[in-house]
Formats: structure tokens, C-alpha cells, sequence
């Protein structure tokens, strides 16, 4: 008997186990007919429309064929995807049957379901109220943005191109953070921050790539894949990294001693009974802060500067408006209204670079939604970048073009389709921080830098090409900085 059941499978016995799998596949969708679930292209077994995974044809091949909520099969698993502005407000914000966050089988491997980014529920809810009134405080915010752009500025000038212009954005950018978290900057090439802001940036990537996203769709089946124990191992070994190790950021907490020092603040909490503030939410907390504070808008940033050596005209003009408006003070949040221009650049920016692309959310309940049914628990992708380039929503959706946020009479105005920070119960949390640090950031390098191609190279050839990721971020790229003083940086 127990040679028997150690024997293996019979080539008979193999194929009536794949007949029965086709035959399942084929008929059970037969049985919810009743119900009219979205279209959606014809898939495979096994490999659902992964041969079709193109972000374009998601945009528009299958939004024209099939209209704005449409069905798309990742492998095995059935995702609705919500295409165009009008979908998406009304989903995101007439709608609350999507503000749960989709499960993942990689996040909850990695135990990254705590904090804001991927939890759910009153744990989420705490944590997100918390954070948000962390980040409360206008004008605490605008003094560390300006300090910190002048560092950045003073770094520039010092190192005359020894080092990326991306990392000491990415450096700046981070270190407004670090203040909250930490109660500190950090100086650019202190060892341990640039140890914290690398591994950021690599997880940031990795949970992003082509390789993780198909892997999450095939849940637990691939969990011996080698190449998935090396990027969990990236993810799991904490104690190699500061932001991620407990021990260490209570030691910084107390040292520092500052009373809007988000950890100190938290570490109390935790010792509260019942609280949500316990080590889990509170390190996740940390790490998601430290991460959506950061890579969102240093790519935003550097694909700002890109744009800007790409456009020269568009360059001058905000250099002008600066100019006359501000003159050779700094510029202030307050100024914003007084820089219509300015505003609009920024604002296409963040419209064209479309830093987040997409979010996964899912049905928290059975809903029928444009008189589609979605079953509860139906993972929802909501797809922000085709609202940034609706064709119903934008004059020019593929082209930039400041004059989307600006009126007949050359004043600011807000549209309806720009949701670089989505929309509804969910919507960043950092929207406020991003919005000051774009603009301080922004308006800061360009008062004293002027940016072009490097030599050799000709403003038509600049690349606007996108690398995806968790994010998306410009190809890496070689820019002039020429300083008022004359001075040329490449990097």
C-alpha cells in the first residue's frame, strides 16, 4: 500500500487531470452569466493576458475595445481595471466599495501588511490619522524645504559634478523627511544615510518589478523561484538597515528628545493599552513615510529638470516670472498665487511624469458598479495615468503643454482630470508635503541654475522615456547646471 501511493503519476492519470482543469476553466465562468461581469480579452490558461501586458494597450487598445472598466487577467488572477477620469472619480469618490486595499500574497510574506501603505481597517485608519497629523504645520514644513534646498544648492556649486544630480535630489528630498522621522538631517555622504537612502531606492524598485508584480498573481505556487527567496531575503534582512532596525531608532529617538519627532511621539503611544501603536505598525509606519516621502517627488523633481533642458522656452519663462515676480529673494508657499505660471509648469509636470501610474484596491463588497458586477474581494486597478492622459479631459494629453492649468487670461486653473495623488478615502497622504516641496524645491534650482543638454548632445535627444517600478522614474541622464556665477556642472 505505501508503494503504491509513492509511485508517480501515470501519464493517463496526468492528462485527465489537465482535462478535468481545462474543462473547470472553461465552464464554471459559465455559471455567473446571470450576472454581467466586465469584458475583457479573450485569455489563455495558465497565462491570462500576461502575452498582452502592455501599460499602453491597458490605456487604450482595451479601453476603446471594451470601454472604462473592463476585465484583465494577470496569469491565473482576475483584476477590473478602472480607465479615465470620469471612472475613476466616481469609483474613488461616489463609491466607497474601493477604498480597500487589494491583498497580496508577497506583501503578507514579507509581513508588510502594517503601517499605511498596504494595511486596512482601524490599524490603517489609526496609523494614516496619525501620520497626517504629523505632517500638520504649514509653516514648520516651508522653513525645513528652504533650508534644505539651500544645502542642496551649496552642494552643487561645492562638488562641480563629482556626484549624480539624482542622488543629491534624492538626498534633499529625503532629508525633509528625516526630519520628521527622525528629528534630524543627515549630511549627504554620511555612510548611514546613504546606506538608508540605496536601500530605499533598490526596494523601491524591486517591489515594482515586472518579476514581483507576476509573481504576487500566482500567489504561493512560485515560492521556491530562486530568484523570488533572493528579493524577499532583500527585503527580510532589516537588521542591515537603520530605518528598518528597532533598536536603532530608539536609540536615535532618545537621543534627540525633540517633541515633533514622529518616532519619540509613537514609542510612547505604544505603551498604551490597546493601542495600535505597537513595534509592526510602528516600523512599516516609519518605513512608508520614509519611502512615499521620498521617491515620488525626487522623480518628480529630476524628470522636472529633464523637461526643462528639453523645453528651453518654457524654461525661460519661469525663469522670467520668477525674476519679476520674486526678484532674488526666496521664493515662499505664499508666493504660489503670484506665479500662475510657474504653478501650471509644475503642475504639467507632475501630469506628464505620472509618478504613480496605477493603484491596486479591491471590491471590500459585492457591487454592481456601471452595471458591471464585481464580486467582493475582486482585485480593482485603478489606472491614475490614463486620467492625466484622457483624450475627453486634455487638449494635448501626450504633449507638454503648461496651458492645461491656465485660463484664457493667463491665470492658474485647477481641472478635473489631475489626480497625480489619486482620489477619495485613500488618496496620499503626503499630498500637501509634495505639493510645498515641488514648489520650494523647483523654484529654488532654477533661480540659481539654468539646465541644458550636456555637450555633444542636442535638446531633441533628450530621452523622456520612464523606467517603471514601484514608481516611475526618468532613465538615468547626463544635464548642465550653469550657475549665475557662470560655472558649468555636469552630471
Amino acid at each position: 500500500m505505501e508503494t503504491h501511493f509513492l509511485q508517480f503519476p501515470s501519464i493517463s492519470t496526468l492528462l485527465g487531470l489537465v482535462g478535468i482543469l481545462l474543462a473547470l476553466f472553461i465552464i464554471l465562468p459559465g455559471f455567473n452569466r446571470q450576472r454581467k461581469e466586465p469584458p475583457g480579452p479573450r485569455r489563455l490558461f495558465l497565462f491570462g493576458n500576461l502575452l498582452q501586458l502592455n501599460p499602453k494597450s491597458l490605456e487604450s487598445t482595451l479601453r476603446d475595445k471594451h470601454g472604462p472598466v473592463f476585465t484583465f487577467h494577470f496569469g491565473p488572477q482576475k483584476v477590473v481595471v478602472l480607465a479615465g477620469c470620469k471612472m475613476i472619480k466616481q469609483a474613488l469618490i461616489n463609491r466607497n466599495a474601493f477604498s480597500v486595499k487589494a491583498k497580496s500574497a508577497i506583501i503578507e510574506d514579507l509581513k508588510l501588511n502594517h503601517g499605511i501603505a498596504f494595511a486596512n481597517g482601524e490599524s490603517w485608519k489609526e496609523m494614516r490619522s496619525f501620520a497626517m497629523s504629523s505632517l500638520k504645520g504649514k509653516e514648520k514644513w516651508e522653513e525645513k524645504i528652504i533650508e534644505e534646498s539651500q544645502y542642496l544648492i551649496d552642494v552643487m556649486q561645492e562638488k562641480d559634478g563629482n556626484q549624480s544630480l539624482a542622488c543629491w535630489i534624492f538626498h534633499a528630498v529625503c532629508n525633509v523627511i528625516s526630519s520628521l522621522v527622525y528629528g534630524k538631517r543627515f549630511e549627504y555622504d554620511d555612510p548611514v544615510y546613504k546606506s538608508m537612502v540605496a536601500r530605499t531606492t533598490r526596494n523601491t524598485y524591486l517591489m515594482g518589478s515586472t518579476s514581483i508584480q507576476v509573481m504576487q498573481f500566482y500567489s504561493r505556487n512560485l515560492l521556491w523561484a530562486p530568484k523570488y527567496r533572493t528579493k524577499q531575503k532583500l527585503f527580510t534582512d532589516k537588521n542591515k538597515v537603520p530605518v528598518h532596525n528597532t533598536q536603532h531608532v530608539r536609540l536615535i529617538s532618545k537621543c534627540i528628545l525633540l517633541t515633533d519627532n514622529i518616532i519619540l511621539i509613537a514609542l510612547k503611544a505604544s505603551g498604551t493599552t490597546n493601542s495600535h501603536y505597537h513595534e509592526d505598525n510602528l516600523l512599516l509606519t516609519v518605513v512608508n513615510l520614509f519611502t512615499a516621502g521620498t521617491d515620488t517627488t525626487s522623480s518628480t523633481l529630476r524628470y522636472a529638470l529633464l523637461l526643462m533642458a528639453k523645453y528651453p522656452k518654457i524654461q525661460d519663462r519661469v525663469q522670467g516670472e520668477l525674476s519679476r515676480v520674486v526678484g532674488g529673494r526666496q521664493v515662499r508657499l505664499q508666493d504660489r498665487k503670484n506665479l500662475p505660471y510657474t504653478d501650471a509648469v509644475i503642475h504639467e509636470i507632475q501630469r506628464m511624469a505620472s509618478t504613480v501610474p496605477s493603484v491596486l484596491r479591491c471590491a471590500s463588497r459585492d457591487v454592481t458598479f456601471q452595471e458591471y458586477f464585481i464580486k467582493k474581494g475582486t482585485p480593482v486597478l485603478v489606472w491614475l495615468s490614463s486620467a492625466l492622459e484622457d483624450e475627453d479631459e486634455w487638449e494635448q494629453p501626450h504633449t507638454f503643454n503648461p496651458a492645461h492649468f491656465l485660463d484664457k487670461d493667463g491665470n492658474f486653473r485647477k481641472r478635473e482630470a489631475f489626480l497625480p495623488f489619486s482620489a477619495g478615502a485613500r488618496v496620499c497622504a503626503g499630498e500637501s508635503l509634495a505639493r510645498m516641496e515641488l514648489l520650494l524645491f523647483f523654484t529654488s534650482l532654477l533661480q540659481h541654475f539654468r539646465f541644458t543638454p550636456p555637450p555633444g548632445v542636442s535638446k531633441d535627444e533628450l530621452d523622456l522615456t520612464q523606467v517603471g517600478g514601484f514608481t516611475q522614474s526618468p532613465l538615468p541622464h547626463e544635464l548642465c547646471a550653469i550657475s549665475s556665477q557662470g560655472e558649468t556642472l555636469v552630471n
